[in-house]
């Protein structure tokens, strides 16, 4: 039973006494074989109990008497009538008279005592499952309907509904009781069925609501603690993207601007020979690409994270895309590409899955000590797969999980001639993703790395995405 349970029907009450009271009055003609029939009375007392402690004090004295005339009527002499021939027998009605009624009063009190120990319990109970559902990590927004459906449940409520802030007044259909934290602003609202049973509503006001405001204040303080902790690591993560970046800047930019600085003062001598002056203006342009390349990523970079790169999605080859990213690279760059027949088309930004490939490749043949670096584009179901492949050292377990961030570089190793900026693989996943697809890494420690692209493949000549 919930919260507002009562006493069984007064008539269930009432059929209950007499047939137990006839019970008591049928049992004792046995036992007048045994005991004299003025010591029986006591067989009447469990009626008594049972009927005070279902149904209250009055019921309970009513059975009393009603017991008092039964046993006069039915034991005592004369029989048959409701009066008594021998004087001490008035006394043994009266004793028990009293003792009825007193053993009525104490199972009532007992009952009650019991009934209100029994409803702290339970309220205790909804006040933990509401503390539970509002302070267990979730939402506010997300617990109070659960909690409202406890509450409902408990009351045995037709519905009950909690809504954050000032969710309006009463109407003819439901009561708003309002919610306020300790400074007194309203912090929610309970919404209720009308015309609740006099103890519901008490209850409501004076048990539920307390704990209600209470648990929700927390919650929503908690609530704040959390944002403002996320804003903290948002900008944490953004302080240490922009020493990144300053450090990459710093490094990464300064060095080819060094480069050409110093080969153009140099050109200006005039005891450069022409072979010199020829390395120089190579130097020179030389670092000028290295310093346009990072900028391009420090461009695609910036597109991705403001949400700006946004993809024009066309039927494309994969196969072609390779290709493209293979001519704009060095020729000395030594990739093997292989594509499986009938390898169908995808819808992709063939632009930005260039600078995928050609960041990939570029890597790859980095780490690789020269040795070739292979991909292989082929049909797997419903999907067209590319695995590019290097020869390298591999990558540790711990770092496979960070390449794909900005500026992540990674431990040095002494298989590196130089490290990169950190930004390819990270401008490689976001426009990947950009286009729908996945990118994935598959590596051991001195066993190579492989990068595994993947997109849905299509059908262009129907057209469907």
């Amino acid at each position: 039973r919930g919260l507002g349970a009562g006493r069984p029907p007064l008539r269930v009450g009432v059929l209950v006494a007499v047939i137990s009271v006839a019970a008591a009055t049928a049992a004792i003609y046995p036992l007048k074989a045994v005991a004299p029939a003025v010591s029986l009375s006591v067989v009447y007392l469990p009626a008594v109990v049972l009927v005070s402690v279902y149904w209250g004090l009055w019921l309970g004295l009513a059975t009393s008497l009603l017991s008092a005339a039964a046993f006069n009527f039915f034991h005592l002499p004369p029989l048959g009538r409701f009066t008594i021939s021998d004087g001490r027998n008035w006394v043994a009605l009266a004793a028990f008279t009293t003792i009825a009624a007193v053993v009525s009063t104490i199972a009532d009190v007992a009952r009650s005592r019991a009934l209100v120990a029994e409803l702290r319990r339970r309220e205790a109970d909804l006040a933990a499952a509401l503390a539970r559902e509002l302070l267990a990590g979730a939402q506010t927004t997300v617990a109070l309907r659960t909690s409202a459906r406890r509450i409902a449940e408990a009351l045995e409520l037709p519905s009950a509904a909690l809504e954050l802030g000032d969710a309006g007044a009463s109407d003819e259909r439901r009561d708003a009781l309002p919610l306020y934290d300790a400074g007194s602003r309203r912090i929610a609202t309970l919404l209720v069925p009308k015309r609740l049973p006099a103890e519901t509503a008490g209850r409501l006001r004076n048990q539920v609501v307390p704990s209600l405001e209470a648990l929700i204040a927390v919650a929503l303080n908690r609530d704040a603690l959390q944002a403002e902790a996320v804003e903290t690591a948002a900008l944490r993560r953004s302080d240490g993207l922009k020493t990144a970046l300053l450090q990459a800047t710093s490094h990464d930019l300064r060095t080819p601007v060094t480069a050409i600085l110093a080969a153009g003062h140099a050109l200006l001598a005039r005891s450069v020979t022409s072979e010199e002056r020829g390395e120089l203006s190579a130097a020179v342009v030389e670092e000028a690409e290295r310093l346009s390349a990072l900028i391009d990523k420090l461009l695609d970079l910036s597109r991705l994270q403001s949400g700006t790169a946004e993809p024009r999605r066309e039927w494309t080859s994969l196969e072609d895309v390779v290709l493209a990213a293979r001519e704009g690279l060095p020729e000395r760059l030594e990739i093997r590409i292989t594509v499986d027949p009938d390898v169908p088309a995808i819808r992709a930004d063939a632009a930005q899955l260039e600078r995928v490939f050609a960041n990939l490749l570029e890597n790859a043949w980095r780490y690789s000590s020269g040795l070739p670096v292979t991909v292989h584009v082929r049909h797997a179901g419903s999907r067209v797969v590319a695995r590019v492949v290097d020869q390298g050292p591999g990558i540790g377990d711990a770092e496979q999980e960070r390449i794909f961030e900005p500026f992540y570089r990674g431990s040095p190793s002494a298989h590196q001639r130089w490290r990169g900026s950190g930004l390819g693989l990270a401008i490689a996943k976001g426009f990947v993703e950009a286009n729908g697809g996945t990118i994935s890494v598959d590596s051991l420690p001195d066993q190579g790395t492989s990068f595994v692209i993947s997109f849905e493949a299509g059908d262009a000549t129907s057209g469907g995405a």
